[in-house]
C-alpha cells in the first residue's frame, strides 16, 4: 500500500466485504505440483472490521514442472455472494466461487470488467512486486485448528466473520492497519 503504482488498488480495498492473507504460500513441484498455505480471512461488520478466522488454501497442478517458491496471497471478496463461500468449511476458487486475478496500480476504472463479475480478486507479492495472481482450482478451507489456539476453544469460520465471536486481543495490529488503509466503511453481513 505505501507503493500505489505497484499495490492493490485502494479504491478495491475500501470495496471489499472481506480481505484474506495468506503469507508465504508454499509453492512446489517434481512432475506434478501443488501449493498450501495457512493464513487469516477478516471482514467487515457493522461496527468496522471484525475478528480474524484461520484459514488454509490448498491446490495441485499436473504436467511437467520443477522446482518451489513462496509468495505471499492476498485475497479481496468483493460482495455478498463471495462472502457467503467464506462463511462455509471450504470452497473452490474458479469453481464454486468467481475469482479473478485482481489489478495492480491507482485505479480500477479500466478492468470494470473483471470487477462486475468476481466475487474474489487475488493478488501475490514476491520479493516486493504485486501481480494479479490466478488460484483457480484452489481449495480454501477453514483452520479449525488455528481458530481452537487463536480463541481458546472450537468455533466456526461463520460465527468468528459474521461477528459472533469477539476479537481476540492478538487481532488488533490487523484490524487498525486494514482500517488505516480501508477505513471503515462497513457492508450489511451475509447470514
Amino acid at each position: 500500500m505505501r507503493t500505489p503504482d505497484k499495490g492493490i488498488p485502494h479504491d478495491l480495498l475500501e470495496r471489499a466485504n472481506c480481505v484474506v492473507i495468506i503469507p508465504g504460500l508454499k509453492k512446489g513441484a517434481f512432475g506434478f505440483g501443488g501449493k498450501y498455505g495457512r493464513g487469516f480471512a477478516i471482514c467487515r461488520g457493522h461496527a468496522g472490521w471484525g475478528p480474524p478466522a484461520g484459514v488454509r488454501i490448498e491446490g495441485a497442478s499436473i504436467g511437467f514442472q520443477l522446482g518451489g517458491s513462496s509468495t505471499d496471497v492476498f485475497m479481496l471478496v468483493m460482495n455478498e455472494k463471495g462472502m457467503s463461500h467464506l462463511l462455509k468449511d471450504k470452497f473452490t476458487l474458479g469453481g464454486e466461487v468467481a475469482a479473478a486475478a485482481g489489478p495492480v496500480g491507482r485505479e480500477t476504472s479500466a478492468n470494470t470488467d473483471v470487477l462486475m463479475s468476481a466475487e474474489v480478486l487475488t493478488w501475490s507479492r514476491s520479493r516486493g512486486v504485486f501481480a494479479g495472481i490466478s488460484l483457480e482450482g484452489a481449495t480454501l478451507h477453514a483452520d479449525n485448528s488455528e481458530n481452537a489456539r487463536l480463541y481458546g476453544k472450537r468455533v466456526s469460520n461463520k460465527d468468528i466473520l459474521t461477528g459472533k465471536t469477539r476479537a481476540p486481543q492478538s487481532a488488533t495490529a490487523l484490524s487498525s492497519v486494514l482500517t488505516h488503509y480501508a477505513g471503515k466503511y462497513t457492508h450489511s453481513k451475509a447470514s
